[in-house]
Order: C-alpha cells, then sequence, then structure tokens
C-alpha cells in the first residue's frame, strides 16, 4: 500500500510538470506523423497537407457517434429512477473494504456494457457512496474510491460499448474496403473476450483495489474535497438546477437528473415541453423499432442501433422532453475533447495512410510478431499509442490500418486483433487519467488523488490480460 501511495505522489509530481492537455498530444503527433511521412516516403510537403486535409474530414460521423456513447451513458445515469437504486446501493457496504470492492465491482460492470453509462454511474456511486459512509460512520478512503470507480475504464473496450468493435461492424466504415464488416459477435461476444473480461470484472478489478485498502485510522475521509452539489441525484431538489427558463413559471430540475415540475398556469410551450405524452410519443416507436431491429437482423449490433436504443431508453426514464434534454445538456461539456480532437485524428489517419506509413509500420509489426505473440504486440502497440492518443475511437482511427494490415498478414482473425488492440487501449487507461476528467469533477478530486491506485491496479491486471491474450481460445 505505502509503495502504491508513493508511486502516486511521484507521478502526480511529473504529471503536473511535464504532462499537457491531451490535445496538445494530438497536435504534436500531427507534427510528428508529417514528418514521418517526409522523412520515409516518397511524398512532399505538399503530399502531406493533401492527405491531411482529406483525412481531416473523415471521422465526423464517427465522431458524433462518440460523442452520442457519452452523453446519452450521462443522461441513463442520471435519471430518476437509476439514481434512486444507485442511492439504496450505496448503503450496503459497512465497512472501508467492502466499499472500495463494491465500487469497483458496480464501476467494472456497467462500464464493460456501456462506457459512458458506466463512468458516470460509478462517479455518482462513488460520491453517495461517501457520503453514506460519512453519516454512519463508516471509515471509507474516498481517493480510493475514486480510483475505484474509475477501474471501469479497463474493461470497457472488450465489451459491447467498444468503439473499435462497433464502428467495425457499422457498414461504411473507414476501414470497410481493408477488413470488410465485422460482426460484434466476432470482437466482443468470442469466448476469446468474454472469458477475459469475467476474469478482470469479478476477479482481478476488485480484489487488486480490496488489496489496497488502507486499514481505518489511515482513512482519508470525504471531508476536505469538494464535491459538486449532487447530493441527492433525480430528487428534483434545487441544488445543481438550471436557471430559471423564459416563458414564466419556475422548472425546478433536479442534480443530474434535471426533472422538471410543471406548475399550473404554464404556457402551452411549457407545457409541452413537461408533456410525458409528447416524450412517449418518441420513446414508444424508438424501442418498438429497437425491438424490431434485433428481431430481424438478429444480434447485429453497431454504433447507430446502440445509441438509438440509448437516447430512447434514457427520454423514456427522465419522461419529459426538457428533463432529457437538460441531462444531455449537461453532459456535453464532457465531449468537448471528442468533438474537437477527432478531426485531427482523421488527419493523422489521412497521412498514415494515404502516405504509405501505414504499410511501412505494418511491416515492423510483422517482423517482430508470429501469429501466436501478435494479440500481445498488439496489446502493447495500442498501451503505447493510448497515452499520446487517449480515446479509442481515435486511437483507433490512427492505428486501426496498420493493426488490421499485419493481422491480415499474420492471418490472425481481424476479431481477435480488433480485442487485443481494445485490451491495450483499456489497460493504460490506468496511466492517462483523460477520461477521468468528469469523474474526478464530480467527486471533487484530482487526478494526482487517484493516479497512483490506478498504476498499481495497472501493473497488477498487466500479467492475466497477457497471458489471457496468449492462452484464451478464440
Amino acid at each position: 500500500m505505502k509503495l502504491f501511495q508513493s508511486m502516486g505522489r511521484g507521478l502526480s509530481v511529473i504529471s503536473a510538470r511535464f504532462m499537457p492537455d491531451p490535445m496538445i498530444f494530438a497536435l504534436l503527433l500531427s507534427v510528428v506523423v508529417f514528418v514521418l511521412g517526409l522523412v520515409l516516403t516518397d511524398n512532399g510537403p505538399i503530399d502531406m497537407l493533401v492527405h491531411w486535409y482529406d483525412g481531416f474530414w473523415s471521422l465526423l460521423e464517427f465522431a458524433m457517434q462518440m460523442v452520442l456513447i457519452l452523453v446519452t451513458g450521462y443522461a441513463l445515469a442520471t435519471a430518476p429512477g437509476l439514481a434512486n437504486g444507485i442511492r439504496w446501493m450505496a448503503r450496503v457496504p459497512n465497512t472501508g473494504r467492502s466499499a472500495v470492492f463494491v465500487t469497483a465491482l458496480v464501476s467494472t460492470m456497467f462500464t464493460w456494457f456501456h462506457w459512458g453509462l458506466g463512468l458516470i454511474v460509478a462517479s455518482l456511486f462513488a460520491l453517495t457512496l461517501g457520503r453514506e459512509a460519512a453519516k454512519r460512520g463508516v471509515k471509507v478512503h474516498y481517493p480510493l474510491l475514486g480510483a475505484a470507480a474509475y477501474s471501469g475504464q479497463m474493461v470497457w473496450h472488450i465489451g459491447p460499448s467498444t468503439s473499435a468493435g462497433l464502428l467495425s461492424a457499422t457498414e461504411g466504415h473507414f476501414l470497410e474496403d481493408l477488413i470488410g464488416v465485422v460482426p460484434i459477435t466476432e470482437t466482443s461476444f468470442t469466448s476469446y473476450a468474454l472469458i477475459l473480461s469475467v476474469v478482470l470484472v469479478f476477479l482481478v478489478v476488485p480484489f487488486a483495489l480490496w488489496s489496497m485498502t488502507p486499514n481505518d485510522d489511515e482513512a482519508v475521509g470525504l471531508e476536505g474535497y469538494a464535491p459538486e452539489k449532487m447530493e441527492r441525484p433525480g430528487d428534483g431538489s434545487d441544488e445543481g438546477s438550471a436557471a430559471r427558463p423564459q416563458g414564466g413559471g419556475t422548472r425546478k430540475p433536479g442534480p443530474g437528473a434535471q426533472t422538471a415540475t410543471v406548475e399550473t398556469g404554464r404556457t402551452p410551450a411549457d407545457r409541452i415541453e413537461n408533456s410525458r405524452i409528447a416524450a412517449a410519443l418518441i420513446w414508444i416507436p424508438g424501442l418498438v423499432y429497437v425491438v424490431y431491429f434485433f428481431a430481424t437482423e438478429g444480434f447485429s449490433l453497431d454504433l447507430n442501433i446502440f445509441n438509438f436504443a440509448f437516447i430512447s431508453i434514457g427520454l423514456a426514464l427522465h419522461g419529459t422532453p426538457i428533463a432529457y434534454y437538460r441531462a444531455i445538456q449537461q453532459a456535453v461539456s464532457g465531449a468537448a475533447g471528442i468533438i474537437l480532437q477527432f478531426p485531427f485524428y482523421g488527419g493523422i489517419a489521412g497521412m498514415i495512410g494515404s502516405s504509405g506509413l501505414a504499410t511501412i509500420w505494418a511491416g515492423g509489426l510483422l517482423a517482430i510478431s508470429t501469429p501466436f505473440t501478435f494479440p500481445v504486440v498488439a496489446w502493447l502497440t495500442g498501451s503505447f499509442m493510448n497515452i499520446f492518443v487517449p480515446s479509442g475511437g481515435g486511437e483507433w482511427a490512427v492505428i486501426g490500418e496498420v493493426i488490421s494490415r499485419t493481422a491480415l498478414e499474420l492471418d490472425v482473425p481481424t476479431g481477435q486483433a480488433i480485442i487485443a488492440y481494445g485490451a491495450g487501449d483499456m489497460w493504460t487507461n490506468m496511466l492517462q487519467p483523460f477520461w477521468a476528467i468528469p469523474l474526478l469533477g464530480i467527486m471533487g478530486l484530482r487526478a494526482r488523488d487517484i493516479i497512483g491506485y490506478t498504476v498499481g491496479l495497472m501493473l497488477v491486471a498487466g500479467p492475466f490480460i497477457a497471458l489471457g491474450l496468449l492462452l484464451l481460445p478464440y
């Protein structure tokens, strides 16, 4: 435990001084790839600029799909029904160790299913648990609860919301000419991915964090931190509510859930905004279509149907159009990194693919790989790239062609290569806390408060992931 605490302090000092915003990495990587194209290929400066510009706009649809995954997950997590369940679960643990264990389990289970939903559910769960524990006199280590809440980001990319897997299963994706459409049943729903998921979700992650939990006399409680005013997500209280709207009356959206109450004498526009019938006219047909889709297409999960289903479910749980809109509105700021950075990732991918760099790099991976070792090589490649491109989707846009070409040359199934790459991307999320930003804001923590524990978790999980990628059947 002391070793992990020392490691966290050291990494926090280094990152505070030398780690810029992830946007800077996207810009620097653009320059690096541009120069490599000039040095390693016969492309000139204008050629590389053309490749960059052509690729710059190639991921707009994908970027919007990623934004929707995040914001619809947030909206669902803060819906009144789910928020009430979060408060009920937060009262279950009665020791510091069980609190960390349960938080890790909640985080990994929800995040495996949907990375945006899991991130927010785990954040709200850990915050609520910390407050409930303080009321009941249970000693919990609040920063470690934050690390446990973030731990789900180490399992998401081998689950159903995998950005690389869902994109590859979507017709018209940017690698379709190379690998075709790869169904989700060949990535996340293979025994290869499912067994690895079970090992990480139910064994490695919760027990590793449980073992890091300090004694009660070393516990650091909620006091001293400044979490957002989200005392009772979904209860319709005033805290965290939006500004008074135009059009008369007073809306009181609950914090997180952003529910809305209707006063008498409201304008017709206000009544429509707060109408459950108006919402039902959308979410009922939406869910009918989701059922129809799976009945006619089978389990053909892709980004579009995934997001469509979550929009319909979220609207149903929030109940009214204005409540759902406000939940989405509150979530949008967390998607700023995706919105701005994905065009640069597209430009990088354009330069890599069109200049011939992808073929050169694939040859380099091919030279050090065999069909047996390639999953680990892909894992390490994804792990390294995630430090510089902290977005699974953006990273896949940059190196997806390299990974795919190498897999084809080695006759490794494309689905297996996608899972191996995804395992690397999610593994170093424990070192690169880009996606912890929403969690840190909700819980009132800093990255340095959790990074020591998450790096320790990463080191513990590494051998299990490597052995799973090498030995599990595909």
